[in-house]
């Protein structure tokens, strides 16, 4: 199977994990012109869960090292299986939870709060898990990515009291709030189950990335069915929807869905996969870049701010200057 041999190609892996992680919203957003959220997450819980099984049997099972990917399934622990099977369930209860503040509040605002709050509490539960790195540059890099969240806060603020909009934009903040909580939990589980310390040759009844991932996927997908069912019938805002428009849906429509959840599913891949050679703590940190890359997205491709005032624009700019800072100081943190 493919390991990651030294902390640059892992860091090199974990920028590939924020720009997935930052972008798989866009697909929510093409598809919310003619398709409810509820409608579309099914599709990207389905496209997460089939790029699980295309990783595992092409890059978890070719070459010389480790432990190919049936193999691996085939001898891990029922300890192991639950704590990734728990692991996304929590994740998914969490992703519910933005997917629906993206489609109130917007991607420049769902994704800053929400994610940055996991980042936050996900750095300190991965690195209490794994102490690896050092913890002045790690933490002072949280710091940063806490004060970006804030700018982020005040900007999408001010523009939801010149729009008129406040009581959607409030909700969506609040949704973003408590998926963040939620989400900084899940990633704990699933290194838990993992050997970090050797990939190559991992301790029996542990997972390797590949088998981890395919489990994480599982329990998202059998989730969805308690969680997405729930939320279909009493939805965030607007009617409930039912099975019967999901089935009427158009061929792309599906598959732009199947594209987000392929596009999250890459992205968690390789963070996994760089936790053998930076630790948990570091690779989630990087991954967690995710909300700069969708404010980018909010703000240049979905025009998410248009017409702000030069106070609102300022708090952007900071916003991206302070995120920039805090993953250069997270990624020394793993060179100290």
């Amino acid at each position: 199977m493919f390991i990651v041999e030294n902390y640059t190609m892992a860091v090199v892996l974990c920028f590939i994990t924020m720009l997935c992680w930052g972008s798989w919203g866009n697909t929510q957003k093409l598809a919310a012109k003619s398709w409810r959220y509820e409608l579309y997450y099914w599709d990207y819980v389905i496209g997460m869960f089939l790029f699980s099984i295309l990783i595992g049997l092409t890059f978890g099972s070719f070459g010389a090292h480790g432990r190919p990917f049936v193999e691996d399934l085939m001898q891990c622990s029922l300890g192991c299986v639950g704590s990734v099977l728990l692991g996304g369930i929590i994740f998914n209860a969490s992703n519910i939870l933005l997917s629906a503040s993206v489609s109130l509040a917007g991607m420049s605002v769902a994704f800053p709060l929400g994610v940055g709050i996991a980042l936050v509490l996900g750095v300190i539960i991965n690195y209490i898990g794994e102490p690896k790195g050092n913890p002045v540059l790690l933490f002072l890099g949280v710091a940063l990515v806490v004060v970006a969240i804030i700018c982020s806060g005040m900007a999408s603020g001010r523009v939801s009291r010149a729009s008129g909009e406040q009581s959607n934009s409030r909700k969506g903040i609040v949704l973003a709030l408590c998926a963040g909580v939620l989400m900084s939990f899940f990633y704990r589980f699933v290194a838990a189950a993992m050997d970090l310390s050797d990939f190559e040759n991992p301790a029996s009844g542990m997972l390797t990335p590949y088998g981890a991932l395919f489990i994480f996927s599982g329990g998202v997908l059998l989730s969805n069915f308690v969680f997405d069912t729930y939320v279909m019938r009493r939805p965030f805002v607007g009617a409930p929807v039912s099975y019967s428009e999901y089935f009427r849906g158009s061929f792309p429509t599906h598959m732009v869905g199947v594209l987000g959840g392929a596009i999250w599913c890459l992205g968690t891949a390789c963070s996994y996969i760089a936790a053998g050679k930076a630790g948990a703590a570091i690779s989630y940190a990087l991954g967690q870049g995710a909300p700069m890359i969708a404010a980018i997205w909010g703000v240049f491709i979905w025009k998410e701010f248009r017409g702000a005032d030069k106070r609102t624009d300022l708090l952007l700019t900071l916003m991206f200057i302070l995120f920039i800072a805090g993953l250069g100081s997270i990624i020394a943190s793993g060179n100290s």
